[in-house]
């Protein structure tokens, strides 16, 4: 019998990838508190390209409500200034110098189900990734049973054991959205 063991860790090593990506789409996702990880999303075109916000400025939070960006080169202040008027997150930058200053409205209640929608979307894509990386690993395990590898017995307890890595990653994903989504429809502005 193959040691199956290993193959598993792989498994369950791409599952958590998976998982570390939701996590980091739902950081971009706006909830009703000012959130450093908001500007990850955010590419400046600068130095010939387009770059992370963060590869031309710190970004910090200074209350509840405000994100402050301060632009370490002054010729790319317009740049960074556009780029946030034109990404999805619905601010308007106001600019002192080097330094933008970023005040977060409320969400209205539209919003606030636009931004639960999305973030259900995100779960659901991490669902289908986490359906994939099980669907490839039954299929090597059943390419390992045909070539006579394995027995049939090891083909359904490797299968079990996928699937139940699988169901625990699902069930991640479900208690992230639940979290992600109560965070989004609430109204306080509490600070992190």
């Amino acid at each position: 019998m193959a040691d199956w063991g290993a193959d598993l860790e792989q498994v369950e090593k791409k599952m958590q990838n998976t998982i570390s990506s939701l996590v980091k789409d739902f950081a971009g996702i706006r909830t009703n508190r000012a959130s450093v990880e908001l500007m990850d999303m955010v590419k400046v075109e600068a130095y010939g390209g387009f770059v992370p916000l963060l590869q031309v400025g710190t970004v910090s939070v200074s209350d509840s409500r405000t994100i402050v960006v301060q632009v370490w080169d002054k010729s790319s202040v317009k740049a960074v200034e556009k780029a946030i008027r034109e990404s999805d997150l619905g601010l308007n930058p106001a600019v002192d110098g080097q330094t933008i200053r970023l005040s977060l409205p409320p969400l209205s209640e539209e919003r606030r189900q636009e931004l639960s929608k999305l973030a259900a979307r995100c779960a659901e894509e991490a669902k289908v990734a986490l359906r994939n990386t099980r669907r490839e690993a039954i299929e090597q395990v059943k390419k390992q049973e045909k070539a006579k590898e394995i027995t049939e017995d090891d083909l359904h307890r490797i299968s079990d054991a996928i699937q139940k890595v699988t169901d625990k990653y699902v069930e991640n994903v479900d208690d992230l959205l639940k979290t992600k989504q109560a965070d989004i429809m609430s109204l306080n502005a509490m600070p992190k």
